[in-house]
């Protein structure tokens, strides 16, 4: 594939959201204020997405229906809301690569990752470990550390811990899966991110899976910083489950609902042990307030409550703009947007900013974390006075992410201009 050709010039970022056929869907958010009154140009979105102009009128008519029906609203509001979490289940499968049966929205991330691993990491006295990334975010490491201890292991012992070579800030696919063979027969579970938070590094989903399966490990990923941001192919690629967030590039707000990913071939396998509860039991018969649990098939088997209206409605609110706009097309726009900050970025004055995200497209997506010469909280303090939106992650790295749902060329253009009047003073 031949290299885009970029230029230098808001005339050429002008030109590509001119041609850009996903720029209409921009229309469909709410963007902060800056300080000007204009809309900020926001590259956060991989820690919370905007506002979809939907939200509040989808939040609205079911506090209408709580409203005009009280608890009528469970089988007869515009969109009961017994069935409401069922709305979403073919979109959510669409984003994530995965068929219907195989995805459900429910509970937050690390409340599914442990749900999942009670499942999923069932050590025993030969095989006990997990293998993660050593800069894996900070739940998932308290959650395996728990798990492990939880089992009666030290994490010391039981956690296998992947780090970049020396003088390297991201790991090599290589090691990965050399890591994985040399450790396979004590392997219970690998258990890595889709997307590293810090890093923005990108991992192959389907060749983890491959190599770890053959060792006879149970593979799981975190899609926090992956699910509406990477092109994925759950299915296909076959982990035994995936776990995932709503609130940063799927845009469904502050602490909205997670996403779980159980793979169909263990859809009809009631004897998995896991912890249960009156959502994941078999809709014919849920109401018949039985004492034994008869889970239904699927991920929604590992339900344990009713999930939250509100949530749902705002979810649904993003996930119809991805199901318009398909995650084909978002994947293709945002290689362009992170190339073309790519292309800026290496034009700024030497040493000023490292990229530390891998180059390869194959190993990243929307994020590109940035090192500075310098302060670089203060270096975002002055980006927020000029209506710039990242964020930081110590020890001194700003991300940003341009999403392709909303962010533009121009956008980029102007967070790159506002760089360079940084460094050329």
């Amino acid at each position: 594939m031949t290299a885009p050709v970029y230029e230098n010039t808001d005339v050429f970022a002008y030109g590509l959201d001119a041609k850009d056929p996903l720029r209409p869907l921009r229309d469909e958010f709410l963007f902060p204020p800056a300080a000007s009154g204009a809309p900020a140009i926001y590259l956060a979105g991989n820690s919370l997405g905007l506002q979809p102009r939907k939200a509040r009128k989808y939040v609205q008519m079911e506090m209408e229906d709580w409203e005009r029906l009280g608890v009528e609203g469970h089988l007869h509001g515009r969109h009961p809301w017994l069935p409401y979490h069922e709305l979403l289940t073919e979109q959510v499968a669409r984003v994530v690569g995965a068929q219907p049966l195989e995805v459900v929205v429910m509970n937050t991330l690390s409340v599914n990752l442990h749900l999942m691993m009670v499942s999923f990491y069932r050590p025993t006295r030969e095989r006990f470990k997990i293998l993660i990334e050593g800069g894996a975010f900070p739940s998932d490491q308290y959650a395996v550390a728990s798990q492990a201890r939880f089992h009666g292991y030290d994490p010391k012992e039981a956690i296998v811990r992947l780090t970049p070579r020396e003088g390297e800030d991201t790991l090599r696919s290589e090691d990965i899966l050399e890591a994985i063979e040399r450790h396979g027969k004590e392997l219970a579970l690998v258990m890595l991110g889709s997307v590293n938070y810090l890093t923005g590094q990108a991992f192959d989903l389907r060749e983890i899976t491959r190599v770890a399966h053959a060792q006879g490990c149970k593979v799981g990923f975190d899609l926090a910083h992956g699910a509406g941001n990477l092109k994925l192919s759950l299915h296909d690629d076959g982990p035994d489950f995936a776990v995932w967030c709503s609130y940063k590039y799927l845009n469904g707000g502050p602490g909205s609902l997670g996403g779980v990913f159980v793979h169909e071939r263990h859809a009809h396998s009631p004897q998995l042990p896991r912890f249960e509860g009156w959502w994941g039991h078999n809709k014919a018969t849920r109401f018949e307030m039985g004492p034994t649990f008869d889970p239904l098939p699927g991920a929604e088997g590992w339900q344990l409550s009713n999930p939250p209206i509100f949530q749902l409605a705002a979810l649904r609110s993003s996930l119809e703009l991805f199901d318009k706009a398909t995650m084909a097309a978002l994947r293709a726009k945002s290689d362009q947007l992170t190339g073309y900050m790519e292309f800026l970025l290496d034009r700024l004055p030497a040493g000023y900013v490292t990229i530390t995200t891998p180059r390869d497209l194959k190993q990243r997506g929307a994020q590109l974390s940035l090192r500075f010469k310098g302060e670089p909280k203060r270096l975002l303090q002055r980006l927020a006075a000029a209506g710039i939106i990242c964020d930081f992650r110590e020890p001194d790295i700003i991300r940003a992410a341009p999403a392709p749902l909303y962010n533009t060329y121009l956008d980029v253009f102007r967070f790159v201009k506002a760089l360079e009047a940084h460094a050329l003073e």
